[in-house]
């Protein structure tokens, strides 16, 4: 069996989610593994499995657009701390536990220091397919995506394989880069969804400016997430952070109307909800996820939400179901299988 590390993004709670099925899997074929990561990976991993605590960057969001000069800002306050993180990591995890392979969900740490003891780097995450897979891009997001792949480029450095996981498939640039369906947590897969009557809304905090516009639909029952704290105003029912009770309100929710971060889009996909996707201004993989999510005719998305945009949603969510009743069903084996041949294939003495 092998002895590996596994760095993953602590950035929302979509990486470690993803991360939690591959462990699972680890632990079941008998590897020793580290895992590497911080903020909502520590809040979402450490109970259950082996966590060294890192530090990592975060993107600052104002009503829905990314805030570059506090994101910057925030971020450089976390060199002299980083340095040292990165000082205790080489020494009791790369030094003393000596792994045999490096497993990364868009953490830098850990594939760095994989290239500085020529370890062989696997990445699983979604950001690859930005980097390794054909797609078409609308020229107005042509500048965001050279951006947003001199960042991968720079978080993770060459990987030797790409595991990359995407609702929206195009071909590969490189023959070192394969293309899966999303993970599914169990929680997910074990659901059954129902068409209820009410409508989730997940939005980052500050986003008040679509709060109003649901003010609109009184014949709507809205229940909203991300603002906050739990409390009720007419046809907007308020809810407080709740992994369970988020789960069952998407499972037996009518449609989605939300950011589109990939991992809420996948599941809402996953369970046959029509999605409502408003893209962080700026941040180029919810952008895209968002035209990718309107070009399979499962949703719509919006930039600047308007009142007739939220109408027109609503009134063509019999065509979005139609749509969504030919989704293929995810299969997490595809991706794991792969996984369990490199693993041999890089640790073979």
């Amino acid at each position: 069996m092998a002895r590996i590390v596994y760095g993953v993004s602590g950035e929302g709670s979509g990486h470690s989610s993803r991360a939690r099925v591959v462990l699972e899997h680890l632990e079941r074929q008998g590897h020793e593994v580290k895992v590497v990561t911080y903020d909502r990976g520590v809040k979402n991993l450490a109970d259950d499995f082996d966590v060294f605590t890192s530090v990592g960057l975060h993107i600052v969001s104002r009503n829905n657009k990314v805030a570059p000069l506090q994101t910057l800002l925030n971020n450089l306050q976390k060199i002299p701390q980083g340095i040292s993180v990165l000082q205790e990591l080489r020494t009791t995890i790369f030094k003393q536990f000596k792994p045999q392979l490096v497993l990364t969900d868009f953490e830098p740490l850990t594939a760095y220091l994989a290239r500085h003891y020529d370890l062989p780097l696997i990445s699983i995450d979604n950001q690859h397919r930005l980097r390794y897979m054909e797609y078409d891009c609308p020229a107005a997001l042509k500048f965001n995506r050279d951006v947003t792949v001199s960042v991968i480029r720079a978080m993770v450095p060459k990987p030797d394989v790409s595991l990359v996981t995407t609702f929206c498939f195009g071909s590969v640039k490189n023959d070192h880069t394969f293309l899966f369906p999303p993970l599914l947590r169990r929680a997910v897969t074990d659901l059954t969804p129902t068409e209820g009557e009410a409508i989730l809304v997940y939005l980052t905090s500050g986003f008040e400016s679509f709060i109003e516009l649901l003010d609109r639909f009184p014949r709507e029952r809205f229940i909203i997430y991300g603002q906050g704290d739990a409390g009720q105003r007419d046809n907007l029912h308020f809810k407080a952070p709740s992994k369970d009770g988020f789960l069952r309100d998407l499972a037996n929710s009518k449609a989605v109307m939300a950011t589109a971060g990939f991992t809420l889009m996948t599941e809402s996909l996953a369970l046959h909800k029509p999605y409502l996707a408003l893209p962080m201004e700026g941040q180029f993989e919810q952008e895209i996820n968002a035209v990718f999510l309107a070009q399979m005719g499962c949703g719509m998305h919006v930039a600047s939400p308007t009142e007739e945009q939220v109408a027109t949603f609503l009134y063509r969510l019999p065509e979005f179901y139609e749509k969504l009743k030919h989704q293929p069903a995810n299969d997490n084996q595809a991706l794991l299988t792969k996984l369990d041949r490199l693993i041999e294939q890089f640790t073979a003495v």
